[in-house]
């Protein structure tokens, strides 16, 4: 009988298959040796400590420097950190071509959906043509009534709750939440709300269970192991898609009409369920319509990326004013200051970290051989508090830096990117910026507020950038 492999003989077996892939790694890697430690601002004490950004391990820790270009381990994967804003520029600008977006983890893609966030190529293109329309600045403005309404009600509700002394406390990281997610789904669903609102539900309750997943160490093929929690997951998916599909069926039968209305609502289910029934323009393209599926997927893909983009702006922006009321002040008098307190908080707490390109092909990028395949890690975070970029007080609370608008906020105009650069920055940039200035502007109408006595202060990076005690704030009426 052959003798069975131990323990010992696989864990022996698994660190040689590592130091092999380790090696091959750094030989294809480009000839850097050079990394540094990024600052990250830890308010309200002000105090600036120095931290490895990602907690990842260096090629050479005995070769550490300092630089904007460094190559960083995540596991075996090689990572070339670009923070130097004009290759950054290449990147996204000049020859965004050679570059393509990395897939997302699979625990991932299920909550955000194979859509925007994750298509590549002519298919990424076709489907933003179509999805375009929805956040064109006509469109967003018939939005406004209608987020106006679902604020006021809010607002209504925090001056039932306050109690005698005028004041009342509020989780707003739970909060902003649920508001934004009315009005993605009121975007996304129009008429159909009721159904959407159902759908979206339970792909908020999907996204829970998914978080709770991408907190626990990854365990290969886990996933697929028929556990009480991935049943759930499972259940949902199956539930979520059936509704989509049923929703999307019924929508299809009703698209005969042209004009924009109750029955025909131009919304973004509307506008790719019609892309569905006909062909595009370009007969040459594999791509000619969207299929059901493909809405499903964007729907999916929407919701993630719209819900909790918009929501961590309002939170952190929340924070960041009750930090300094001076700004709530100057934001009464000059309502136009809005949007300096928000790119500054955009700045300080971008809702991604980083972004991740890979190399399609050999390319020279700043001097430097990129092989084809090198992933390229563009640390958002990092560049944001870079002092050699928005200079000493990189690391305050400063909203008059944007007072001559983004492009002369920092010493480089590619040194501001919290939605991402290029062709494919963030599709829903202006309905995000659009709720969170009038969200911020009628609650500065109505109260004052600061940090509950229970916040702590503590970023924590888990997909996107959020409190991780979350964000109690207590308001008074004014």
């Amino acid at each position: 009988m052959d003798k069975l492999t131990t323990a010992p003989d696989i864990l022996v077996a698994k660190a040689r298959d590592f130091r092999i892939m380790y090696r091959e790694a750094v030989e294809q890697c480009p000839p850097l040796t050079r990394a540094e430690l990024v600052d990250c601002w830890i308010p309200p004490t002000g105090e600036v400590i120095k931290v490895n950004f990602y907690g990842v391990v260096f090629k050479d820790q005995g070769a550490l420097g300092t630089g904007s270009t460094f190559v960083v381990w995540f596991g075996p994967t090689p990572r070339l950190t670009i923070s130097d804003p004009a290759l950054i520029r290449e990147i996204f600008v000049l020859k965004s071509e050679l570059f393509e977006k990395n897939e997302s983890p699979q625990l991932v893609r299920k909550v955000e959906g194979d859509g925007l966030l994750s298509l590549k190529g002519e298919k990424w293109a076709h489907h933003r043509r179509i999805i375009q329309p929805t956040f064109h600045t006509e469109n967003l403005k018939l939005m406004i009534p209608m987020m106006a309404k679902s604020m006021e009600d809010a607002v209504m509700k925090w001056c039932e709750e306050m109690s005698n002394a005028g004041k009342v406390e509020i989780e707003v990281s739970d909060w902003f939440q649920n508001l934004v997610e009315d009005v993605i789904t009121r975007a996304t669903f129009g008429s159909s709300y009721e159904d959407g609102k159902a759908i979206f539900e339970l792909q908020s309750q999907q996204m829970v269970h998914a978080t709770e997943a991408y907190q626990k160490v990854f365990i290969p093929g886990y996933r697929f192991l028929p556990t009480k929690k991935n049943r759930i997951s499972w259940r949902l998916e199956k539930e979520i898609r059936k509704s989509l599909l049923k929703l999307i069926d019924r929508r299809r039968k009703n698209s005969g009409c042209q004009s924009v209305s109750d029955e025909c609502p131009n919304d973004l289910l509307e506008l790719m369920i019609k892309a569905s029934l006909k062909p595009g323009a370009d007969e040459s393209s594999q791509f000619l319509a969207i299929t059901p599926n493909d809405i499903v997927e964007e729907c999916k893909t929407i919701f993630f990326a719209g819900k909790h983009t918009t929501s961590n702006l309002l939170t952190w922006t929340s924070v960041l004013l009750a930090m300094h009321p001076q700004w709530q002040d100057q934001a009464r008098e000059e309502v136009l200051r809005l949007g300096m307190i928000l790119n500054e908080s955009l700045r300080l707490y971008p809702p991604a970290v980083a972004m991740i390109r890979r190399a399609k092909m050999d390319m020279q990028l700043g001097g430097l051989h990129i092989p084809r395949g090198t992933e390229l890690l563009i640390p958002i975070l990092a560049v944001h508090h870079d002092p050699a970029l928005w200079c000493h007080d990189v690391h305050e609370f400063n909203p008059a830096r944007f007072a001559k608008g983004v492009a002369h906020a920092a010493k480089h105009p590619m040194a501001f990117m919290p939605f991402g650069l290029g062709a494919r920055r963030c599709i829903g940039q202006n309905l995000a910026v659009l709720q969170a200035k009038l969200a911020v502007a009628m609650i500065l109408q109505r109260f004052s507020f600061e940090l509950g006595p229970n916040y702590q202060h503590s970023p924590s990076v888990l997909m996107l950038l959020q409190p991780q005690h979350g964000a109690p704030i207590v308001f008074r009426k004014l």
